[in-house]
This record gives structure tokens, sequence and C-alpha cells, in this order.
């Protein structure tokens, strides 16, 4: 899948190529010179891996361009953290970037998910995703292609019947009370969320309301195979893939992890919002 990330890794790799070239060395004499594996060259070259500070640093050393050290760590941080809005992303229209999800869904084994104010679009029905786009593109001003971004998110879920896949999911409380498209759809959609507890595939936790957390709901994020992190704000996403921030996100998660209730216990929850809509 081609990303803005990927498309930095790329560019970083050319510029490490061009060092190298300059240097007047092939790729193995390269690697001799930093006792490294002939691959290790290759992949950082081609923005198949990416490279550490320290790699950076060794790199300009072997190429004799110690004056390129500075820039090649102002690419990597540029790198490690990619913002995208969702202008940019979204002026393709909605089913592009559901499609692009889909790809990361798929393709990822493990992912853990927060989400703080709306129910996962992995889990979302099609009522309450159309709620959803629609706010979006109102508030974006993206094109109107609501009902193909619609059926391009309800594909996504394919990713939570496929064997080797699991989907740990955390959620608010409070998002099970934000309603986003009618009472009777938002019915609909807790519902169908009571029924994804318990799946082989997926693990859900709701973080009750009024329980002592060390955490506040900041923004949503998701830890795809702990190699990236995807974590939301208002008008963007923010890709990380340094190791340091992994771990950062992958420690919170676990924090709210302990906060959360499973089985019945999120059923009662899911349960409580659901009678809030239809109290009779």
């Amino acid at each position: 899948m081609s990303t803005d990330f990927q498309q930095a890794r790329e560019t970083l790799g050319a510029r490490l190529r061009e060092l190298r070239t300059e240097a007047g060395l092939n790729g193995k004499e390269f690697a001799e010179a930093l006792g490294w594996q002939r691959s290790k060259v290759s992949r950082l070259e081609n923005g198949k891996q990416t490279a550490t500070t320290a790699d950076l640093e060794a790199w300009a050393r072997a190429a004799g361009a110690h004056e390129a050290s500075g820039e090649l760590r102002g690419r990597l941080r540029g790198l490690e953290t990619t913002y995208r809005s969702w202008r940019r992303q979204l002026a393709g229209g909605h089913r592009a970037l559901q499609e692009a999800n889909a790809v990361q869904e798929m393709e990822a084994e493990t992912v853990h998910l927060f989400e703080s104010g709306i129910i996962p679009g992995i889990f979302q029905t099609p009522d309450y995703a159309r709620g959803v786009l629609t706010d979006v593109s109102n508030r974006i001003g993206s094109p109107s292609d609501v009902e193909e971004g619609v059926r391009a998110r309800m594909k996504r879920q394919e990713a939570l019947y496929q064997p080797g896949h699991h989907f740990h999911a955390l959620i608010w409380e409070g998002a099970l009370h934000v309603v986003r498209c009618s009472p009777e759809s938002m019915i609909a959609q807790l519902d169908r969320l009571a029924g994804l507890v318990g799946m082989d595939t997926v693990t859900i936790g709701i973080v009750p309301l009024g329980v002592r957390t060390p955490f506040s709901p900041k923004h949503g994020f998701w830890i795809i195979d702990e190699r990236l992190v995807i974590a939301d704000t208002w008008n963007a996403e923010v890709w990380l893939d340094s190791s340091e921030e992994i771990a950062f996100y992958v420690k919170l998660w676990d924090q709210i992890r302990n906060s959360a209730v499973f089985g019945h216990q999120a059923h009662r929850l899911i349960g409580r919002a659901r009678a809030h809509l239809s109290p009779t």
C-alpha cells in the first residue's frame, strides 16, 4: 500500500543511495565497511526497512559525509512522526481511504485499539457508519461519496472472520452514548457491538465511566502488529513506527485494559447505553 509514510521512507532511502554512490562504493563494499549484511543496505536504500539514528550516523561516517548526519536525522524525525491530514487523505473520497484501511487490517495478525468517542469503524453498522462519514464529509468538505465509503467500510469487516486475525478493542463507555445516527439505528449499533463480544477473533473491553484511571481519554489509537501506531486527532492521523513510540502506546493500552471490563460486565454497560435510548 502506498502511503505518505512509505513514500517518505523511500525518499530517505534514495538519499542514502546517493551518499553511497558519491563515496564510490557499491552495495557489497559499503556493507563490508559498515560490518552489515548486504541485504540491510539494500532494504534501507529501497525503503523496505526504517533506519535507526545509529544506522544513519554510521552511514554518514562510512560515506565520508559527516556533514550529512544532521540532515539524515532530521529526515528520520519527519518519517517517524508522519502527519496525514484528513483533508488530504479524503481528497480522493471516503472509499479510497476505507479500502486503504482494509489493506492494513487484512495484512495485520493482531490489532490493539482504543476508541474514546466512537464505535470502532470495523464494528460499525451501515447506518452508524453513514452518520459518521456524513458528519466527516460536512466538516472536512470532502467529496460526498458517503455511500461508497459505507460499502467499503462494511467490506473491512471481512477481517473479523479471517482465521489468524485478532482484534483487541477497548472502548470508553462514553462512546456508547454518543449518538451518530437515529436512536433506532443507534440501538442496532449497540446490539451489533454486543453480538461481537465473545467472538473468537475479537476481544472487546469497555472502560466504565467513573472508574479510577491513570490516564485521560484524549484520542483513539490503533496498534498494528506492534510495528505501527496510528493515532487520531481532530484533523489528522499521526503514524508512528519508532520502537520508543510503539512501546509507549503498548504500555498505555495495557493501562487502559486494566481499567476495562469484559464479557458479562461489558454486556451490562452496552445494555445500559441501550436503555437510555429505549427506556421502555
